[in-house]
């Protein structure tokens, strides 16, 4: 059996003395859509952060593909076949839609077939981004900073995407097209570790879910076994 390309054991962190993540564990499998719920606050994003460098453990262990990371510079991780999409977006307003693909394929450095290659890929996932690839990022409609960030993290060709929150602030017709976009990048192999607000879409998208409670799991399984399971349904889908 092939080790998992993602697992967190007891994993711990802090902001300060608050004590956001206690004890988490979970695994991602190679080619799974991965769904991380949970209220605001909750830790989800935390959880992104731990994984991808940008916030360091306390204790407990975080493998890539059998290798520790912690403690390792998040820059390093991007460089194992790590992507993250944060919340917000975070594109670079000043700069064009094709400069802000160039700034996601840093870990490829010089190496121009395979950068034109993987922009080619986003262009044919997101064709709206080759119609404004000249266009300051800042000037797009939501819909179209969301594609932007993600084509921006899977310009560095990772072994999996931490996509957090894809859907926030979306029109319901945009965040169809985005979780449409989202099931063709898996479907083309790509294992994804996905934060999401809309619960039911994501478990309906997910291979197996887990839902986080200020800091803890509270609930995992199979995705399907969640969307049945009551406790979700009354707190995640609006179900009385």
């Amino acid at each position: 059996m092939t080790e998992p390309i993602l697992q967190l054991h007891d994993v711990h962190t802090y902001y300060g003395h608050i004590h956001a993540l206690k004890g988490i564990a979970l695994e991602v499998n190679e080619g799974e859509i991965v769904a991380l719920l949970g209220a605001n606050g909750a830790g989800k994003s935390t959880t992104l952060r731990a994984i991808s460098g940008l916030l360091r453990p306390r204790q407990g262990e975080i493998k890539i593909a059998g290798r520790s990371v912690v403690g390792m510079p998040a820059h390093q991780i991007v460089y194992l076949g790590v992507s993250h999409t944060p919340e917000g977006r975070k594109i670079f307003s000043a700069l064009s839609v094709n400069e802000n693909l160039n700034m996601g394929a840093y870990s490829l450095g010089r190496a121009k077939s395979a950068i034109e290659t993987h922009r080619r890929r986003v262009f044919k996932l997101f064709p709206r981004l080759e119609e404004r690839k000249n266009q300051l990022a800042g000037t797009l409609s939501g819909g179209e900073q969301q594609m932007l960030a993600i084509g921006r993290a899977l310009m560095s060709d990772p072994k999996i995407l931490l996509l957090d929150e894809p859907s926030l602030g979306l029109a319901p017709l945009l965040v169809k097209a985005i979780f449409d976009t989202v099931r063709e990048i898996n479907q083309a192999g790509m294992t994804i570790l996905l934060v999401e607000q809309n619960a039911r879409a994501a478990l309906k998208l997910a291979n197996k879910g887990y839902v986080l409670e200020t800091g803890s799991i509270a609930l995992a399984g199979p995705a399907e076994q969640l969307l049945a399971d009551e406790r979700v349904r009354k707190a995640y889908l609006g179900e009385q």
